[in-house]
């Protein structure tokens, strides 16, 4: 193709059963945007709530190379609507790449847009600065450090341990930035808490609880490394655990609580339950056997693959299987040196574990693998998946909740274009709209 917009047209003239709003969306997201100074935030003293680093960078490049947006940081999110195109409200998590074809910028009139190739395509929204982002806690730290909300505020995203215990190049998932993630911040003196104080926790939740009058938030994740020995004296179960207990201690149904941790044995897992856990993320990030082997070695090494996925059909037992939501990284399985070549490989296989799991009810979500440049795969890939692959995921992942009569997974909010709230990959924007509802579990 001679240039990305006639490559995003001509994929949408063959995928016309993908929304045409998830295909920017997954492009955006693989291969990330480009801001104007324009289209920066003045960070937690302005108007627009900025990005907060929750987990990992999802940035193609390291802090130092980001320039002026890593000294303003650019919005949390983003809001794609009308254009050309005539795009639905689509929300779309920042992944910064001062390279890439696509620029959020103002145009004469201080309006943002995105623009693709020289050309607008679509009106962009920012997030505004929430309330609760302007209040501190007790000890000065901000609400977005201990606290910060994604997925235009539905979700509570907390990283209570940011670093892993699979650590260096025969342990890390070779995609993952975690680690480095913590020490970039480190090393350009923003705070960036390594375990977050439970008490902490619970103080940016009132505050969050005060000032969100309408209820926005809706959701927590308890996240963070894999835990192969203790934290604090605790095991991994008891770590999380003990954070949700806290909560559901002190806000009894004030928002869904989950977690995403390793697969644990099934003990481990009744744990989580007790606590208070409703929503379990035991992900499995790539299905191939090889491919996991290579790209996952730690969880390889102390778990293994058939284990993992044993623990993580015997979870439904204690949570339901609609409950249980495991994680894959969409792209990796096409990442060299060891991945699949083609894309007719890599749907067929990723497409045989989707239906290995909703076999038995339980429904995979994804992201989409951004390449960060520290990791050893961003490094061999630096381009990412071919796009391609991303939209044929996304016909192939409806088609398999079609056969096993599934729907969409509770704690994501709304599905359906111009709807979906869910920012790191498109599968909400894919799925069918359904009534507003109190979501379930």
């Amino acid at each position: 193709m001679s240039s990305r917009t006639a490559l995003v047209e001509d994929l949408m003239e063959r995928f016309p059963h993908v929304p045409r709003e998830a295909v920017f969306k997954e492009d955006l997201l693989r291969g990330g945007v480009a801001f104007d100074p324009s289209a920066l935030s003045d960070n937690e003293g302005g108007e627009v709530k900025p990005k907060s680093y929750f987990i990992f960078s999802f940035d193609h490049g390291t802090l130092p190379e980001l320039g002026e947006a890593a000294l303003r940081r650019p919005p949390e999110e983003i809001i794609l609507t009308g254009g050309p195109y005539d795009l639905r409200r689509t929300v779309v998590s920042v992944r910064v790449n001062p390279s890439s074809p696509y620029r959020v910028a103002a145009d004469e009139d201080g309006m943002l847009g995105l623009y693709l190739d020289g050309r607008r395509i679509s009106d962009v929204g920012v997030p505004p600065m929430p309330e609760y982002y302007r209040h501190t806690l007790s000890n000065g730290k901000s609400v977005m450090e201990v606290a910060p909300t994604i997925q235009w505020g539905y979700l509570i995203y907390l990283t209570v341990f940011r670093v892993c215990q699979y650590f260096g190049a025969k342990e890390e998932c070779q995609y993952c930035d975690i680690n480095h993630n913590w020490r970039q911040h480190k090393a350009a003196g923003r705070p960036y808490t390594g375990v977050k104080d439970v008490e902490e926790v619970l103080e940016a939740l009132e505050i969050i609880d005060r000032y969100d009058t309408a209820k926005a938030s809706t959701a927590y994740t308890l996240t963070g490394g894999a835990i192969t020995k203790t934290v604090s004296g605790r095991d991994e179960a008891d770590f999380y655990g003990h954070y949700a207990k806290a909560i559901e201690e002190r806000f009894p149904g004030r928002w869904i609580g989950k977690v995403v941790a390793q697969a644990l044995p099934k003990d481990d897992v009744q744990r989580f339950k007790d606590y208070g856990v409703q929503i379990y993320h035991p992900n499995y990030e790539v299905w191939d056997e090889y491919l996991f082997k290579m790209y996952c070695p730690g969880k390889e090494r102390y778990v293994g693959r058939d284990e993992w996925h044993r623990r993580i059909l015997d979870s439904a037992d204690v949570f339901g299987a609609r409950n249980v939501i495991p994680n894959f990284v969409a792209g990796v399985e096409m990442a060299e040196p060891f991945g699949f070549k083609t894309v007719d490989e890599a749907i067929a296989s990723t497409t045989e574990g989707l239906r290995f799991f909703m076999s038995h009810g339980i429904t995979p979500r994804f992201t989409t693998w951004c390449p960060e440049p520290t990791t050893p795969l961003g490094k061999a890939n630096p381009q990412g998946a071919p796009l391609e692959y991303h939209i044929r995921l996304l016909e192939a992942y409806r088609r398999t909740m079609d056969d096993f009569g599934l729907s969409s997974p509770p704690g994501y909010g709304p599905p359906g274009p111009g709807r979906a709230v869910f920012s790191v990959s498109s599968f909400m924007d894919s799925l069918p709209a359904q009534e507003p509802a109190t979501e379930t579990v």
